[in-house]
């Protein structure tokens, strides 16, 4: 987290190395998902599992 590489061995025999990702920084772009996401016209009914519950 802090930018450091750690190495993993076994048997004294590196195997692993792990290194720290570069965050790809992208801009936020609201309403880029315009169109994408939906709700069904019946998304606030009861579902038919639980009408009796319900009652």
């Amino acid at each position: 987290m802090r930018g450091e590489e750690i190495l993993i061995t076994k048997d004294n025999i590196s195997v692993v190395q792990l290194i720290p990702a570069n965050p790809v920084k992208q801009s936020r772009k609201p309403g880029s998902a315009k169109g994408m996401v939906w709700m069904s016209d019946d998304f606030n009914e009861t579902l038919e599992d639980f009408k009796e519950y319900m009652e």
